[in-house]
């Protein structure tokens, strides 16, 4: 029988095109950024998240948190990220080991212990799929319908933030050093220590059917919300 992969999406020429502009970003700010990533794995309480371009034939992880050092890229055919993309709503293997993906090559999720998958792709505002925000883990773990919105939300906003870097680039108008970088960053690094903080207390609970653990829960999806709230409306307001 013949394989599977590669698996390319209808409009790929039109898709690499519309792709190019991500890939010629040069100066996004660390700070701010990687505290986006960093977010993103805090939110979902992962031990990797990525922001992944998937080129032609390789898929480049331009932001990653929990990858071992060196780990740029993988090949196209053996990554989540290239199925991911093919689809409208996010992506999601629990578990792996069970219920393995049959569009890619096993190989990389092999080398690196992969368990559970999720990814949203990175659409632009004419629709292609550029790339995808994931979060993986080494042990499979349940995603429900409300964790695969907040993380198509979060993706919106990861895209929205990259054209704005974009736009910045293009007419210079928007330095890292600008207020609105500043407050993106301070927002994203509030909320990492605030999400942090919940996480801690919820641990000193003797189980999680507590009145404090329920109510930590609900904190942690109300700040969840207002995060992607204030980081979707600001982001909106500059590109608009």
């Amino acid at each position: 029988m013949a394989t599977p992969y590669p698996r390319r999406p209808a409009d790929e020429a039109h898709r690499l095109q519309a792709l190019r502009p991500y890939q010629l970003i040069t100066s996004i700010p660390d700070a701010l950024f990687d505290d986006l990533i960093r977010l993103t794995a805090t939110l979902f309480d992962v031990p990797i998240a990525i922001v992944a371009l998937v080129e032609e034939s390789t898929v480049q992880f331009r932001l990653n948190v929990g990858l071992p050092d060196g780990t740029a890229q993988e090949p196209r055919d053996e990554s989540l990220c290239s199925v991911a993309i093919l689809q409208d709503d996010p992506t999601v293997f629990e578990n792996l080991e069970t219920d393995p993906c049959e569009l890619a090559e096993p190989g990389f999720v092999q080398r690196m212990n992969l368990q559970f998958y999720a990814g949203s792709p990175l659409r632009t505002a004419d629709g292609f799929p550029v790339g995808v925000l994931c979060v993986i883990d080494r042990l499979p773990r349940l995603f429900g319908a409300e964790e695969q919105q907040q993380l198509g939300r979060l993706s919106e906003i990861v895209i929205r933030l990259l054209d704005l870097r974009i736009k910045s680039e293009k007419d210079g108008t928007l330095s890292p050093g600008t207020t609105l970088w500043a407050g993106l960053y301070d927002q994203i690094e509030a909320s990492v220590n605030r999400l942090g903080t919940l996480a801690e207390l919820a641990k000193w609970e003797e189980s999680a059917n507590t009145d404090a653990a329920v109510a930590y829960r609900q904190s942690t999806q109300e700040e969840i919300g207002r995060v992607l709230d204030a980081l979707h409306e600001q982001i909106s307001a500059q590109l608009q």
